[in-house]
């Protein structure tokens, strides 16, 4: 929380309150109101940022973790990056262990920041070796750590019911007909579902699944199943239902392939003057085709996650683009009429 009006009270206080950024291309394409909720400019550059306040105010409150503590987590990245800014903020020891199948840049940032980095071989969540199931070890053998458990801590969801979804609601004055965005630990969408849903039970929730997600097909038909190989959104998508997923208001999904997440990147660099990830990409894909299926005149929100510096060597390299057949969706114009598969 701010202290007066125009100051925050440090790091922690400059999280949430972040606008909504009408998508103007898009909006005009599809006669929709697009709004992407500019989660990038919270001051760790990412909508994790919420999910690192939540998770250690939480453990504050409830008394497990005090002066001089650690932090602990396993994380694809972001959530890494806020909970080190949140914890040097607040003065606790920050252990990060994450899978080595990420950005560089990544890894370069929690460390500069001061956390302790350990970085595990990426495997599927069951083996024992999942950098999530190494963060939960490593917490256990410090004295006093907390384990931020950010995917089954469902202090990670309370926190967008108190903030992300009371924002969009305020800032649309409850005229927003769709909420859209990816999940990965499920706390965004599930946040902010639950406020939504709450709010008026007419408003459209939909799951936009990176490829290689396993979500997808367990919204529309409650198995656990990939729709398509890998993706490239790092931190995306998910192959288990989380404690922040389960039991989330969710009305549809929507399968978005590389291409699409991809072209729409592009597009919001070309057209918007947007920098961002690729699950910005997915998130805007989904929000396009829900616009195209509602037809015009609703509002459509989504998620602006984080910037396009930390995959500037993949993402926006052309070789790498060429090298996952991906180079001749990176100029934005590509097209996806509404035929592309749901």
């Amino acid at each position: 929380a701010g202290t007066t009006a125009g100051i925050t009270a440090g790091f922690v206080g400059a999280v949430g309150t972040t606008p909504l950024i009408r998508l103007n291309s898009l909006s005009e394409l599809t006669g929709c109101e697009i709004l992407g909720k500019a989660e990038f400019m919270n001051p760790g550059g990412s909508v994790k940022d919420r999910a690192a306040r939540g998770l250690v105010e939480d453990a504050e409150q409830r008394g497990e973790l005090g002066p001089g503590g650690t932090v602990v987590d396993g994380t694809a990245g972001n959530t890494g990056i806020g909970l080190a800014h949140v914890c040097r903020a607040r003065g606790y020891r920050c252990l990060i262990v994450m899978p080595d199948n990420q950005s560089a840049d990544k890894y370069d940032t929690i460390r500069a920041l001061g956390a302790e980095l350990e970085v595990v071989r990426a495997v599927p969540y069951a083996d024992p070796n999942h950098y999530q199931k190494v963060a939960r070890r490593r917490a256990a053998a410090i004295p006093g750590a907390f384990w931020a458990n950010q995917s089954d801590n469902v202090a990670n969801r309370d926190a967008h019911v108190a903030t992300t979804g009371p924002e969009i609601w305020g800032d649309t004055d409850g005229r927003i007909d769709a909420f859209v965005t990816s999940s990965g630990t499920g706390g965004t969408l599930g946040g902010v579902a639950r406020f939504l849903k709450a709010q008026r039970a007419g408003v459209l929730t939909v799951l936009a699944d990176p490829q290689g997600s396993s979500l997808y097909h367990y919204v529309r038909r409650g198995v656990l199943e990939p729709c398509g190989p890998g993706a490239i959104t790092e931190g995306g998508g998910s192959g288990r239902v989380t404690a922040n997923f389960d039991g989330a208001p969710i009305d549809d999904a929507l399968c978005i392939s590389d291409a699409e997440a991809v072209h729409h990147t592009y597009r919001l660099v070309r057209d918007e003057g947007l920098w961002l990830g690729a699950s910005s990409g997915v998130n805007v894909a989904g929000a396009v085709r829900v616009a195209r299926r509602l037809g015009p005149g609703h509002v459509i929100v989504t998620i602006l996650c984080d910037t396009g510096a930390k995959y500037r060597p993949r993402l926006y390299d052309p070789g790498w683009l060429e090298q996952k057949g991906l180079a001749a969706y990176a100029d934005g114009c590509a097209s996806f009429p509404e035929l592309v598969s749901s």
